[in-house]
């Protein structure tokens, strides 16, 4: 998508020289002008790569966690689903953050100054240049303790939001499960609007660590990458050097251009599936 490529250039501090200077929208116009309409896809390949395994596992481990949280602990309903969601969250990342760091950088290059030709080439080069394996795991500290509150605030409010609905308002909100007539689901466009509230909150608790780890992803790309070795340099040298507004906070507007749909989805494609997969 579109945004893969823009969140990366623009926002969030770590921007391109090329394209530091500019807005969103006027980001969208020189793009394809310097780079082609391609340009707008970079690092779209390794998103796609990672997204499959991403999504797949962070669901599955919810359904996992949720149900032994609710038996074996008795805790209640909304705590377990925090927790479930945060657990969730730490596990897709772990299994798939090498492609997350191939993402960032392949989508912060510019046409003529490549680094890297490919994915496969990305793998190499980080292997053989920046210590083996670890070198995968840059920003994996500040990622994880980001996706903690991301996921669990987003699973959350998302499953705090369907029981309320269907809980006060079932007639309106509410309707049959295909796969199973006794329980009630959301209206696909109440799955939509849920999902995007649940992606819209739990971006905003979370954004900080998100720019520490953009940064630290992208490593020696940066000219400044010294300054930003660990999560507490990271925040502090953000802070000090921008604020909050122009520095932790910056780009969080373009990023719910981009999460808001994308967790409105993705919710709704989970509900979609449990039904096809006769899970309710």
């Amino acid at each position: 998508m579109t945004s893969e490529a823009l969140e990366v250039l623009q926002d969030a501090v770590p921007r391109n020289p090329h394209y530091k200077h500019l807005g969103v929208f006027a980001t969208l116009k020189a793009v394809p002008k310097k780079e082609g309409f391609l340009g707008l896809y970079k690092g779209n390949g390794a998103m796609m790569v990672r997204i499959f395994p991403y999504g797949a596992i962070q669901f599955m481990a919810f359904e996992k966690y949720n149900k032994l949280l609710g038996k074996q602990f008795g805790i209640s309903e909304h705590i377990h689903r925090l927790i479930a969601g945060s657990m969730a969250g730490l596990t897709a990342v772990i299994f798939t953050y090498p492609l997350d760091v191939i993402r960032a950088r392949l989508a912060f290059q510019v046409t003529g100054e490549h680094r890297y030709t490919g994915i496969a080439n990305a793998f190499q080069t980080i292997y053989l240049e920046e210590g083996g394996v670890s070198g995968f795991y840059r920003g994996l500290i500040p990622t994880l303790i980001g996706m903690a509150p991301y996921a669990g605030v987003s699973f959350f409010t998302f499953g705090t939001l369907k029981s309320l609905g269907l809980k006060h308002f079932p007639e309106r909100l509410g309707q049959p499960s295909s796969d199973n007539p006794d329980v009630q689901v959301l209206k696909v466009h109440v799955n939509l609007l849920c999902g995007g509230v649940a992606g819209a909150i739990a971006q905003t608790i979370s954004y900080p660590l998100d720019v520490a780890r953009r940064r630290m992803q992208l490593g020696t790309v940066l000219p400044d990458s010294e300054k930003c070795s660990s999560l507490r340099k990271t925040l502090k040298y953000v802070y000090t050097e921008f604020g909050i507004k122009k520095g932790l906070y910056r780009g969080l507007s373009l990023n719910y251009i981009r999460c808001i749909p994308s967790q409105a989805v993705a919710f709704t494609t989970y509900e979609f599936m449990k039904q096809i997969l006769h899970l309710n």
